[in-house]
């Protein structure tokens, strides 16, 4: 296990599930968390011995994305592309059929057409929910950001990316407390209409030609 995740499975908040110690009654199967944290801790050995081009931030992990894959921005659906871009294999470790979140599925649009290293990543990388409404999405609040930022820059310093691309408003702000030795950039993030923008801005950054995307 590496030292990264071993710290991460350790952290515990209140209405926060942790995919990495947490196993949930509904979806997961038995070995989930493990499954989970022993799949980050082999992508983060890969992307420790390649050179990452960037860490992308989005805000926290969701309910139909990362609380259920244990990966930020990637959902059941593209499970199994996240892995091979770092050639590492895992079963999935939630049961029933994939299911689909919309941001994870443009970002994935995306990354399909990028051959750098780019690694994924949220400001505060647990699933912040709503009292007693486990499969509910909230905004983490001041305290665990706080947690989430410490978590961030420990991130930062394992796997020295070459800048940050900040996904939304709540991950640029983050960014730019995390960017004196390197350089970051913000775009617009997919969701609530900001799918046109996003797109247009991750191509610009990566000249991804139109041609390219499906």
């Amino acid at each position: 296990m590496h030292e990264f995740v071993a710290a991460l499975q350790t952290t515990r908040l209140q209405n926060c599930f942790n995919p990495y110690a947490d196993c949930c009654s509904v979806h997961d199967l038995p070995d989930a968390p493990m499954v989970r944290a022993n799949m980050l801790s082999d992508v983060i050995q890969r992307a420790e011995e390649r050179s990452v081009d960037a860490i992308w931030i989005g805000r926290d992990l969701g309910y139909r994305g990362g609380r259920r894959t244990g990966l930020a921005l990637t959902d059941d659906v593209h499970f199994n592309r996240h892995l091979s871009r770092w050639e590492v294999a895992s079963k999935r470790p939630t049961a029933g059929p994939p299911v689909a979140e919309r941001t994870a599925s443009i970002v994935w649009e995306l990354l399909d057409a990028i051959p750098e290293n780019v690694f994924l990543w949220n400001v505060f990388p647990l699933h912040p929910h709503d009292d007693d409404e486990p499969f509910s999405n909230r905004q983490h609040s001041r305290k665990e950001r706080k947690v989430g930022e410490e978590i961030l820059s420990y991130l930062i310093d394992v796997l020295q990316p070459s800048r940050i691309v900040a996904v939304g408003n709540d991950a640029s702000e983050v960014a730019k407390r995390h960017s004196s030795e390197r350089s970051s950039v913000s775009v617009r993030h997919p969701s609530y209409g900001g799918q046109t923008i996003f797109r247009q801005q991750i191509r610009d950054l990566y000249s991804i030609e139109h041609g390219t995307l499906i």
